[in-house]
């Protein structure tokens, strides 16, 4: 028996280069999603960044081809302020929820004006389908800290076309309708079907 050490050779220079190249490479980013929300008022576009918010956006888009959100209607709306929807019918009844997903605030989005976020209770991990459109820069909803009052509200996309038909259901008169209290569209503003656009090679902000 050979006493000799093993000997095993170096690889390759150009096989050494290559496997430091497939290192040093950046992750590929998850594509931006368009999903289209087509409404009694008009048809709505958004963005979806799964690479900053996944499990938002999974949660979303799951929903959406599900069809939980046709027939849903924008129940909340504040000129100036946001429109919100995704868990109620027009009758006011409302539907049966999800189970409550992660708050991905922080992940360096901000409510800036056409942004989409989630709602949520005063649990900053509550947020379940419903959904709201930023009418404004809303920094206040923005995430500062990981306690109960700083966790702020998850940006996952914006919209980036129909942001009239957006403003047109800000500007909507609202007060007590049905079984809503207040703000609410007296005429209601109707998400008749929601669908997957299609998926952008890279993300334009």
């Amino acid at each position: 028996m050979s006493l000799r050490p093993s000997f095993i050779p170096a690889p390759a220079v150009p096989v050494v280069l290559a496997l430091l190249i497939l290192l040093q490479a950046p992750a590929a980013r998850a594509a931006p999603m368009l999903v289209e929300l087509h409404t009694s008022a008009g048809d709505i576009t958004l963005e979806l960044w799964p690479d900053q918010a996944p499990q938002t956006v999974a949660n979303f888009v799951r929903l959406l081809k599900s069809g939980f959100y046709d027939g849903t209607v924008f129940h909340r709306v504040i000129d100036g302020f946001m429109i919100q929807g995704g868990g109620f019918l027009a009758d006011g009844t409302p539907k049966e929820e999800p189970e409550p997903i992660p708050n991905e605030a922080g992940n360096g989005l901000s409510n800036t004006t056409g942004t989409v976020a989630m709602a949520r209770t005063a649990d900053p991990h509550s947020a379940r389908s419903q959904f709201f459109i930023n009418l404004k820069d809303n920094s206040h909803l923005d995430h500062s800290s990981e306690t109960r009052r700083g966790w702020g509200y998850a940006v996952f996309g914006k919209v980036v076309g129909g942001m009239d038909v957006v403003r047109s259901i800000g500007a909507t008169p609202t007060g007590v309708s049905g079984a809503f209290k207040e703000d609410a569209p007296l005429t209601p503003v109707i998400i008749e079907h929601a669908n997957v656009k299609s998926q952008e090679t890279e993300h334009e902000s």
